[in-house]
């Protein structure tokens, strides 16, 4: 069944992203597909972290709210930049989610908003580095923290 999912947002996003639709490069885009899908099962990677389904129904949800905080926090970055009020702190917070491809989602969630980057990760405690406290302070809420787990179905 994993293999059959892969295989379709594979070939959707071929699909997407090539612009031409012949039977030609049709065919050779279900082959490449096919073959990727194959290399993959071989390879035994198709597994919960390799295709995670169970983010799938919250997914659209998560991203629309994560789209917003990144352009809050880049209206936030610019206007820290352009007033010089850089004043940049490490700290560490701790991540709640279960499942590693959660954990990884919390951190790169976390990087793409900017003003913040994670810098390592250890177990489930994660270093951050923000531009200056009141990024710390939108991280140290939890909220992100509250919607990654959310996303990944365990609370």
């Amino acid at each position: 069944m994993k293999s059959l999912i892969l295989f379709m947002v594979l070939l959707t996003l071929w699909l997407l992203m090539s612009g031409y639709y012949n039977i030609l490069l049709i065919s050779l885009g279900i082959i490449s597909c096919a073959f990727c899908v194959y290399v993959a099962k071989r390879g035994k990677i198709i597994d919960d972290e390799g295709l995670p389904i169970f983010f799938m129904p919250r997914l659209l949800n998560y991203l629309m709210w994560l789209f917003k905080e990144i352009l809050m926090s880049n209206l936030a970055t610019a206007k820290v930049i352009i007033n010089g009020k850089v004043e940049p702190e490490t700290f560490t917070v701790k991540a709640s989610q279960v499942t590693d491809v959660a954990k990884v989602t919390y951190a790169n969630s976390i990087t793409l908003t900017p003003g913040t980057v994670t810098t390592k990760m250890q177990k489930n405690i994660f270093e951050v580095h923000a531009l200056n406290s009141d990024f710390g302070d939108d991280v140290r809420t939890n909220e992100m923290d509250k919607k990654v787990t959310w996303l990944e179905g365990k609370k």
